[in-house]
């Protein structure tokens, strides 16, 4: 099974916190959010990822071929060039193809680029590199297989825009911030997909826009199915949501977190 993120879009709109970087690029406790929506996928047992690059999409070659040397001491003999020891970090057993799909293409065009490394596949999960969730993959690949259609779309319900308050009176007993809204669905990544039958939603167009045509045609002929998820899902678009996904993160209430210490 194989994980498709998009991470090629235009550099962060999120203000003052980097226009330089790519938004999956910019870090929750120290390491990139993609990296954290990768946690949550290896937690499931998805380990081999694709990612659609675009937008400098060379410091995602960097991150990933220096992985080892950024989250382990190291030990330089300097009269040895080239000859570096690592103490400690993290070692992950993951196979991550890092493919430029052009810093123009839409995320069908980007999809369509990257058919070349899902060929074999049975199906291929795809989310976007913006977003953590803790939506159980497990079950949300069961539900999929279940139902035999081409397409699931994990429904979820948005956060709200202000912090709800439960009062009494003029005393606030219970203050929420930033709660998920009781009313409606919507489209909130984690996708699932027949990887044999998608292609033909799909027309040779870098300029496609997935949920655009192919999602609605999907849902059209019946197609299109989605599981719902109510528990903890955050995009970060802006330089508030930003934050507080690193408030979340460094307080030690990352609901995302899945995968052990």
């Amino acid at each position: 099974m194989k994980t498709v993120i998009l991470c090629g879009g235009l550099g962060t709109r999120i203000k003052d916190a980097s226009e330089q970087i790519p938004k999956p690029l910019l870090p929750i406790g120290g390491r990139p959010i993609v990296w954290h929506i990768m946690k949550t996928y290896a937690h499931h047992g998805v380990r081999d990822f694709v990612l659609c690059l675009g937008y400098k999409s060379w410091l995602f070659k960097e991150f990933f071929l220096n992985y080892r040397a950024m989250s382990a001491d190291l030990v330089v003999n300097l009269g040895r060039p080239g000859e570096v020891e690592y103490v400690g970090g993290q070692e992950e057993d993951w196979r991550v193809v890092l493919a430029d799909t052009g810093e123009a293409a839409m995320t069908g065009g980007r999809l369509l680029a990257v058919r070349r490394h899902l060929q074999g596949e049975k199906h291929f999960m795809l989310t976007y590199g913006d977003g953590v969730s803790d939506v159980d993959l497990t079950k949300l690949l069961a539900f999929h297989e279940a139902h035999g259609r081409v397409a699931t779309v994990t429904a979820v319900r948005p956060p709200g825009r202000f912090g709800e308050m439960r009062l009494d009176g003029g005393k606030v007993l219970e203050f929420n911030e930033k709660p998920q809204t009781s009313e409606g669905f919507i489209n909130g990544g984690y996708f699932v997909f027949d990887a044999r039958r998608i292609w033909d939603y799909l027309r040779p167009d870098a300029g496609l826009v997935l949920e655009g045509e192919p999602l609605q045609r999907l849902a059209h002929e019946g197609e299109l199915v989605a599981f719902p998820h109510t528990g903890f899902w955050q995009p970060m678009d802006t330089l508030r949501e930003y934050n507080l996904l690193n408030e979340l993160w460094g307080g030690g209430r990352a609901p995302w977190r899945v995968w052990p210490e």
